[in-house]
């Protein structure tokens, strides 16, 4: 064989390689399934750009690349990454401009840029909302599992609420209106990918990042991948619009979805069907909410349902933050309007529900009823009940008590009614004053960090040499322990109110594993409690102030000519090992990450203090 044809063999081979990434080319069935759903664009490929970071383990999940492709990128992957998603629309004004476009760099189909309802527009019926600044490229099929993927920053969409405000079609890059720009920030991508993981290997449905293509000049396009992109928004306009055929179609496309990717279990026919709809949405918000409260995740939601996945999920991760303590009274600034709060997500999600317990009356009766009646509907007021089950089970998971132990104590009467009334007189008190500016709106913080106690109390129980029942943390190092780093000179004072506070923890925190030992002695299970604790309440937990100055570092490094393998290896390291999750089923493909070769260290350990340094913080 010639060089020649050795050469064009290898070629093709390495095509071959990487073609899974051709399903990705804008054609999606929510196009068939919903006519008026979207608006379609045509797309050039920019043909630029580099590869900033690139999800391994999300790409061979989904079939993308092979299950044993190194975590290493390669030419021929960089240049497909690049031809399947540097892309940009030609948008309308484009079109008036007669801009000159290469037709050989046009893409055959046309992507779509969904509606759906979203409150920052005037219009409050998703008359003109939708993907501002995104298409989707498609959808990936992979054992049994259907992904849809999508990508932000490829231009200015009608749909963006800059464009709207300006009543007229806007360029591609221009700032002169907000939310209007069509672009994504290169920092904004890279600290939605890291949080994102994180999520994803603490047990919460998220969007994924698949890929971050670098443009230049700090911008770039963020390619994102989940089992199910659509949003409680993408239905709701309909319902708010009274489109009765259009709901029901976009309805029935999301059950579809759901039930053959297994996420939801329907078998009714009919409008039956739409009612075990609501049982799966009222549990999936529910749980969904009750963890994120525990957690101290905030996600902005709200009635809408724009910055939420239908499946009760985290999509864009542009307000996303996970606090190190409870920052309750956090609301982030977005200019025209303050944010809703940790405290609020619990009715916000509920409310959610109630809308729809609304829209599936309205399916089956084809009459819109007033949103008041469904208060206090059957799955509305389960949704209570099934968050404070949810919220339960997950303080226990965060104290360390397994599965089993945990059932003991809540089968024990009013036994964690009582713990929780001493827990959350700590953990939600706030240091003294009021509400001040942060950098990105306003807060009133923690005065009491209780990851600390769950982390020290077990440990010290453990390694006290006296009988249980004599093991008592002084009123002082108890104290000492919980206070945050936010707490003024006057919150550091221990009066007679705390002290009977710290004594009844203390009480209920010994009854607490005492119950859940079962018939074993409360001291045999203290060693696996004490290590589930220590990684589930762990210092090293990336809060968005540490997100957003880690990823500073990472970009400063990476303008000095850090590799995109280097920033790869730092990025999967500083999610991997500093997410300890148990119980959390995570992707065999995470096992590869065991053995990942040194990266460059230095960067690394600044990285990690900043983690530590920022523990606290919102």
């Amino acid at each position: 064989m010639t060089m020649k044809h050795s050469g064009a063999r290898k070629l093709k081979e390495l095509s071959n390689f990487y073609s899974s990434f051709d399903q990705l080319n804008g054609v999606h069935p929510w196009m068939d399934a919903v006519k008026d759903g979207y608006v379609s664009y045509k797309v050039r490929e920019l043909q630029t750009g580099k590869v900033a970071y690139f999800n391994f383990i999300l790409a061979k999940e989904m079939g993308l690349i092979a299950p044993d492709h190194p975590h290493q990128m390669t030419e021929e992957l960089e240049k497909k990454l690049i031809e399947t998603f540097s892309l940009q629309i030609i948008n309308e004004y484009d079109e008036l401009t007669h801009r000159r476009v290469d037709p050989e760099t046009i893409r055959p189909h046309r992507y779509m840029a969904t509606r759906y309802l979203q409150l920052q527009h005037a219009n409050k019926q998703g008359k003109t909302s939708g993907d501002g600044r995104g298409i989707w490229n498609g959808t990936v099929y992979h054992r049994g599992m259907t992904w849809d993927v999508s990508s932000r920053g490829t231009g200015v969409t009608c749909l963006a609420p800059g464009a709207v405000e300006a009543q007229k079609p806007l360029k591609t890059g221009g700032t002169e209106f907000g939310y209007g720009c069509g672009l994504a920030e290169i920092d904004e991508l890279l600290a939605a990918s890291i949080l994102a993981e994180v999520m994803h290997l603490q047990g919460l449905r998220t969007e994924r990042v698949l890929c971050v293509i670098d443009l230049g000049k700090g911008y770039g396009i963020g390619v994102r991948a989940a089992p199910n992109l659509i949003r409680p928004a993408h239905l709701f306009l309909y319902l708010k619009q009274e489109k009765y055929e259009a709901l029901k179609a976009a309805t029935d496309y999301l059950i579809d979805r759901q039930t053959d990717n297994k996420v939801w279990d329907i078998t009714a026919k009919g409008n039956a069907k739409y009612d075990e709809l609501l049982v799966h949405v009222c549990k999936s918000f529910a749980d969904f909410t009750a963890q994120m409260d525990i957690d101290y995740i905030f996600a902005w939601l709200d009635w809408d349902g724009d910055n939420v996945l239908a499946d009760a999920g985290i999509i864009d991760y542009g307000s996303v933050r996970q606090f190190g303590i409870r920052h309750d009274k956090y609301r982030y600034d977005d200019v025209e309007r303050f944010s809703t709060n940790l405290n609020e997500q619990k009715q916000k999600a509920r409310l959610i529900v109630q809308v729809f317990a609304q829209m599936v009356d309205y399916l089956k009766t084809k009459k819109k009823k007033p949103l008041r009646v469904f208060s206090r509907h059957p799955q509305v007021e389960k949704f209570n009940q099934l968050f404070d089950e949810k919220r339960a089970e997950r303080i226990l998971y965060r104290m360390g008590f397994n599965a089993s132990q945990r059932s003991h104590i809540l089968a024990e009467k009013n036994l964690f009614e009582r713990f929780d009334k001493e827990f959350s007189f700590f953990e939600r008190a706030k240091i003294s004053g009021s509400s001040e500016k942060v950098a990105d709106g306003i807060n009133h913080p923690a005065l009491y960090n209780m990851r600390s106690i769950l982390r020290e109390l077990p440990r010290f129980l453990m390694e006290s040499p006296v009988p249980f029942e004599k093991r008592w943390m002084t009123e002082n190092v108890f104290f000492k322990t919980i206070l945050s780093g936010f707490a003024k000179v006057r919150d550091a004072r221990m009066g007679e109110k705390q002290r009977r506070h710290i004594q009844a923890f203390q009480e209920l925190y010994r009854e607490l594993v005492t119950v859940a030992a079962g018939k074993q002695k409360p001291e045999t299970i203290l060693k696996g409690i004490c290590e589930r604790a220590d990684k589930l309440n762990s210092d090293k937990r990336i809060t968005g102030n540490a997100l957003i100055e880690m990823v500073e570092e990472i970009i400063t490094e990476k303008k000095k000519g850090l590799s995109m393998d280097q920033i790869q290896k730092i990025v999967d390291r500083l999610v991997f090992e500093n997410n300890g999750a148990p119980e959390v089923p995570v992707s065999r493909f995470y096992r590869d990450l065991q053995a990942t070769p040194a990266v460059k260290m230095d960067l690394y350990a600044k990285l990690l203090s900043l983690v530590e340094e920022h523990s606290e913080s919102i």
